[in-house]
């Protein structure tokens, strides 16, 4: 059945060739609609079929049928585990949905819409599943265009075209390192297969030149993730791109750029004591980007933005989960994904809905006007809880299961972390949700430093409609539903705990592509999870959120000095997000420089 392997990269791709030419015919618009979701569902059904497959064993296709002689690989691969299956197939189900929110939903734009979501869909599918590095480079480019174009999408404003720009030029400085990184390891071990190097690694140890390889092709795939400093061009991009580009860029591109980085470290680099010391340098990354984040997401008006800075610190916490180097941690680490996707999701597709219905995504501007919107509301105020870790969605199962190996391990500092940043990310959302859908509150001096860009939204369809269509409720039910089950159902959590076993096991993985034999793995149980730490990260979201709504009660004398403080950090965080992308580079070449000095300090030399 590796037959199968190439097909979730070939059937999209040329498929959005063939909806160009849709553009033509007659009744194009449900055609194009019609042949998007085709492709997509037939899409999704193989890679189901290749998860379960990849259970009984790693898939391995050569293309071409160039099997390796002697051990070293001459051609191309894809290597397909439960883990690189299961991503695919969630990158299919989200752009599904995307789909389904957008039927008839951009009659204007022809077929360029359908084209690029189809390009983007079949690029994420290459990234997941291929077994070369530099296919990998390849398939991060084409994700990268997709994503470039779909961002400026609405090109006649200025906003897209410079939420594209900043994105493209970060994230192309990005891809160049990861073209650097390669070739120093293509110069260092004479092939591009991951497997393949990751044996030349363990039999010739890590030295200078691997482990500054490494450090570039994580500095690539680190700007995807949006890890600070790397994360600046995420929320301009956001606030500009369509809702169904913007789901999928929060619910699975950020997060592919880590599972890069995770692939790259547990195949080439898993064995090397050498490079222990990245562990700490990651963690320390992700839990700063995590508050970081969740700070900036609180302060926001604009509700894109406030989404976007909410996933930059979810993307954080997942870099902690990584930077553990534990299976168990991975395994949190995959279910956060899971949950974490399919939640803010939901949440990009009831602020679509909101803009749809309302013409704004403002938070002030939209105070008390969405009370008709009977669905969308408690699901957007929901989204908040699931953000802040509430039992028993996927994102509590995934954040305890993180939580406990990091305090195994001995790094308490990790849970205090992780439970500040969810339940800051958590009530930014029920803000919102409470002062948009109910009427609560008023505006308070934190909202008044945030500058009023989400009235300026223009809409994304032709007009506002007084009913909510039902190929938009769908999806929105659909993807709270999905966050649910990621987490209710205990088969499913000890399925990905096997595959994060699978996925950790090195050398495993280079028997099964370099000799087509598989190595035994013993399946991680499944501990008793604490659910009293989620109930009080969402109590604390949902106390950070009626504080901000209603105000601290504090005497007089202290009211002055405590919004001059506030205010004071919030004009030092946005001189930091110009908007300038000129400013962007300059962190992003400080930040590069930064880690590959620790790596030089650290390799012993």
């Amino acid at each position: 059945m590796e037959q199968l392997a190439p097909l979730p990269v070939v059937i999209p791709l040329i498929m959005a060739a063939l909806s160009v030419l849709v553009e033509k015919l007659p009744g194009k618009h449900r055609l194009l609609d019609l042949l998007g979701l085709g492709t997509v569902g037939t899409v999704l059904a193989i890679d189901l079929k290749l998860v379960g497959l990849s259970f009984e064993k790693t898939l391995v296709y050569w293309f071409g049928g160039w099997l390796p002689r002697n051990g070293f690989p001459l051609g191309i691969a894809f290597a397909i585990d439960p883990a690189a299956a299961g991503l695919a197939g969630f990158a299919a189900l989200l752009t599904l949905l995307g789909l389904i929110f957008s039927w008839h939903y951009f009659r204007s734009i022809g077929s360029h819409y359908h084209c690029l979501m189809l390009l983007f869909l079949g690029s994420m599918q290459g990234f997941c599943l291929t077994g070369d590095l530099f296919n990998l480079f390849v398939f991060f480019e084409l994700m990268g265009v997709a994503a470039y174009a779909l961002t400026g999408y609405k090109i006649e404003d200025t906003g897209p075209l410079e939420g594209a720009l900043n994105f493209a030029v970060l994230n192309s400085i990005g891809a160049f390192l990861v073209l650097l990184g390669l070739g120093m390891i293509y110069s260092r071990t004479g092939g591009l297969n991951l497997a393949w190097i990751g044996t030349q690694c363990a039999s010739q140890g890590a030295d200078l030149t691997l482990q500054a390889a490494f450090m570039l092709l994580c500095i690539g795939f680190l700007v995807k993730a949006a890890v600070i400093p790397f994360h600046f061009w995420l929320p301009d991009a956001h606030a500009v791109a369509p809702t169904p580009a913007s789901l999928l860029f929060s619910g699975i591109m950020v997060e592919l750029g880590i599972y890069a980085v995770a692939r790259c470290y547990w195949t080439l680099l898993a064995d090397q004591e050498a490079v222990s010391w990245m562990g700490t340098l990651f963690l320390s990354l992700g839990l700063a980007t995590a508050l970081l984040g969740a700070g900036m997401a609180f302060v926001q008006r604009h509700l894109k933005r406030l989404l976007a800075y909410s996933t930059v610190s979810h993307s954080g916490m997942m870099l902690a989960a990584f930077a553990l180097a534990d299976p168990g941690a991975l395994g949190g680490f995959f279910l956060y994904l899971f949950g974490h996707g399919f939640v803010k999701g939901g949440l990009f597709i009831a602020t679509g809905i909101v803009l749809h219905r309302l013409k704004s995504v403002d938070e002030d501007q939209l105070r008390g006007r969405g009370r008709e919107l009977w669905l969308t509301g408690p699901l957007f105020c929901l989204g908040g809880l699931v953000l802040a870790g509430v039992p028993p969605f996927g994102t509590w199962v995934g954040k305890a299961l993180i939580e406990q190996r990091a305090e195994a391990l001995g790094y308490p500092l990790v849970t205090p972390v992780l439970l500040i940043s969810s339940a800051l990310t958590g009530a930014a959302v029920l803000r919102a949700g409470l002062g948009i859908f109910y009427g609560a509150g008023s505006p308070n001096f934190l909202s008044a430093c945030a500058p009023a860009t989400g009235d300026q939204e223009l809409p994304e369809t032709a007009k506002a409609l007084d009913r909510t269509p039902f190929v938009m409720a769908l999806p929105l039910c659909l993807l709270f539903a999905a966050a649910l089950g990621t987490g209710a159902f205990e088969e499913l959590s000890r399925r990905v705990l096997l595959a994060s076993a699978r996925f950790c096991h090195s050398e495993g993985y280079r028997l099964a592509v370099l000799a087509g034999r598989a190595g035994a793995v013993t399946p991680l149980p499944l501990p008793q999870l604490e659910w009293q730490k989620g109930l009080l990260s969402g109590a604390a979201a949902l106390a950070a959120a009626l504080l901000a709504l209603f105000g601290l009660p504090l005497p007089a004398w202290l009211q002055r000095p405590y919004k001059q403080f506030f205010q004071g950090v919030l004009r030092v965080l946005r001189t930091l997000h110009s908007g300038y992308v000129g400013d962007y580079v300059i962190w992003f070449l400080l930040g590069s420089a930064a880690l590959l000095l620790a790596t030089w300090v650290n390799s012993g030399l």
